[in-house]
């Protein structure tokens, strides 16, 4: 997630004009998720992709067993929804902790910030700190990370790692290989993606073949040895041939899985209890599977979440 910071800063701008849309709601479609309100009501926010409503279902459901009535918003990005945590129009929302921070960042002390005075880096402990710095002014409590991780990853084909005993990207750098790079065209430019492989690992990047994020034409270039290397995340579960080289000298920020919430509505000891037990469980291979489920096997996040808690016994079945 680190690497779109850059992208949605571009967003910023444009939140004036977007302000006046509706939230799309969605009541979510499990028992055990709309709880029985003895406690209160929560409205837990989602971004409009798999993971983020993966989540958000984790979330609800989780707070809707200890006692909550719980509701799921989702809206199309965080330019749209973190100004409806600070208001209170969400109460509760998973958040990528590098991300958010340089989010946060830009919003605080200006765009040019992420550049010239960046607040997140691969050391969790010290982006959190960073992040809670900026979000509690803002009305806003940052529950600790957890070990899942979803951030910027690069993919061989099983086959090129093999052919040259690549298993980090150090080893690549030090192969001299030239290479290509299937990602988004902003790859190009991005200190997390072909300057940071050049700067960082001494890879010898030529180019960049736009084809997306993790997209299937992406992999697929990589497979059929178009190009060497293929710009996804750590929690991509449909490799199908590829393998990750491990990013062994943390290039990328620490965007370790983390809810956000407003102070005033949930900033209490119960909601952070609750959703504890879900940061203490999940881990990156988890929500890889999670999303496999969903994008692979079309099933339903709510169903994929409670299946979830229910065998990690996070929730009553």
């Amino acid at each position: 997630m680190a690497g779109a910071v850059i992208g949605m800063l571009a967003l910023a701008g444009s939140l004036a004009a977007c302000g006046g849309d509706s939230l799309e709601k969605e009541k979510s479609g499990s028992g055990s998720s709309a709880g029985d309100g003895k406690k209160g009501s929560l409205v837990v926010g989602s971004a409009s992709f798999t993971e983020s409503k993966v989540l958000a279902q984790l979330y609800a459901q989780v707070l809707g067993d200890a006692g909550y009535r719980t509701s799921i918003t989702t809206v199309k990005n965080r330019e749209l929804y973190e100004p409806s945590l600070e208001k209170g129009e969400i109460d509760v929302v998973p958040e990528y902790a590098a991300t958010i921070a340089e989010f946060l960042n830009a919003k605080v002390n200006g765009a040019a910030s992420v550049r010239t005075d960046p607040v997140a880096s691969a050391d969790i402990e010290a982006t959190v700190t960073a992040l809670r710095r900026l979000a509690e002014p803002l009305g806003l409590t940052v529950l600790p990370a957890g070990k899942a991780v979803d951030q910027n990853a690069f993919a061989v084909s099983k086959e090129f790692a093999e052919k040259n005993s690549l298993t980090t990207l150090t080893d690549l750098g030090k192969s001299k290989l030239k290479v290509r790079i299937a990602a988004g065209d902003e790859c190009e430019v991005r200190p997390f993606c072909a300057p940071g492989l050049k700067d960082t690992y001494g890879i010898d990047v030529t180019g960049v073949e736009p084809k997306g994020v993790g997209t299937p034409q992406s992999k697929q270039a990589v497979r059929d040895g178009k190009v060497q290397l293929v710009l996804t995340t750590t929690t991509d579960a449909v490799l199908d041939g590829l393998v990750f080289l491990e990013d062994d000298k943390k290039l990328q920020n620490a965007d370790n899985v983390l809810p956000v919430l407003n102070t005033k509505d949930a900033g209490t000891p119960e909601v952070a209890d609750a959703l504890g037990k879900i940061t203490a469980a999940l881990t990156t291979e988890d929500l890889a599977e999670l999303n496999r489920k969903v994008d692979a096997e079309r099933a339903k996040p709510a169903d994929v979440a409670k299946e979830y808690l229910e065998l990690k016994g996070l929730i009553k079945k």
